[in-house]
């Protein structure tokens, strides 16, 4: 990047949440950065709302209709296109940017010359506030297949839209449900380049409102799509008994023909899964899987 300051595009995308949309918007204004910073309010399988539009120089809004696949996937990628400024970012509609992110990534990614910057997050969920931040050393490919790195979140990404619309390429609109679109992308993106990594977490993510947190046959179908897309999963067995083991707790959770053979696939895999363990439990009726869910989210983790 050749100019200190350069333009940013956000993108948000966003689906019948006013209030929490209004709220990462006010975040995103107040952004210290001298540049331009213009978000594209995506609106998906909803109404536009036209009264969010601002003609601010520094920081215009631009409320748009989602015109390519329905889903979060296609809605993210109307923004992209539809702007111009060398700087993608992203922002899901129920997080929070914190003071001073965007200025230490655009800082971060002229140091360092790469492509993708990260951040740190904190997980909102309940009242529990749980500060996750990932190391640059986790944040490889190897990495990223073997343990997901949930802080290298969406919400945290700001991508230079020569990587983004090149070698890294846009999101994934064929994942079924859009589920995991995120993890799909930040895999390509450490294929193409290292990542600027900001150790601190700068990007509140409120866990509990997401429209995929407990969808199971969607979560089964990406999870399938995603294991015939990125063979980096087959060379990886604790990569691939994670997700096998997902997979498992969701067919336990909707109560699935072919769950106890998910659940041998995993241990097969690895036996020292633990996600083998909590899918019998579900499956056996010992515990709901939605009480489980809460405990890990309480952790500021997942399944």
């Amino acid at each position: 990047m050749t100019d200190a300051w350069p333009d940013v595009d956000v993108v948000i995308a966003t689906r019948h949440r006013p209030e929490l949309l209004a709220r990462a918007l006010r975040a995103i204004v107040a952004q210290e950065h001298p540049g331009v910073v213009r978000t594209w309010v995506v609106f998906d399988q909803s109404d536009v709302d036209p009264t969010l539009a601002s003609d601010d120089p520094l920081r215009p809004v631009h409320p748009v209709v989602n015109t390519r696949t329905p889903g979060l996937a296609g809605a993210r990628n109307t923004g992209v296109l539809l702007g111009s400024a060398p700087l993608v970012a992203f922002c899901d509609d129920d997080d929070t940017w914190l003071p001073g992110k965007l200025a230490a990534q655009v800082a971060e990614l002229a140091r360092t010359g790469a492509p993708t910057s990260v951040t740190g997050i904190v997980v909102a969920y309940g009242e529990t506030r749980t500060p996750r931040v990932a190391t640059r050393g986790e944040l490889t490919l190897a990495g990223l297949v073997r343990h997901r790195v949930m802080s290298a979140h969406p919400s945290t990404v700001v991508v230079t839209r020569e990587a983004l619309v090149g070698g890294i390429g846009l999101v994934d609109e064929e994942i079924p449900g859009s589920h995991g679109e995120d993890y799909d992308w930040i895999i390509r993106a450490a294929r193409h380049g290292s990542f600027a990594v900001v150790e601190q977490p700068l990007v509140e993510v409120t866990w509990g409102q997401s429209m995929f947190s407990q969808r199971w046959p969607t979560i089964v179908a990406a999870t399938d799509y995603w294991l015939a897309k990125h063979p980096e999963f087959h060379a990886d067995r604790p990569a691939l008994a994670r997700l096998l083991g997902q997979r498992a707790f969701a067919l336990a959770a909707m109560r699935a023909p072919g769950t106890w053979r998910a659940i041998g696939r995993t241990v097969r895999a690895r036996p020292a899964e633990r996600r083998t363990v909590l899918a019998a439990a579900v499956a056996l009726r010992l515990v709901p899987a939605a009480r489980l869910m809460d405990l890990a989210h309480r952790r500021g983790r997942g399944i």
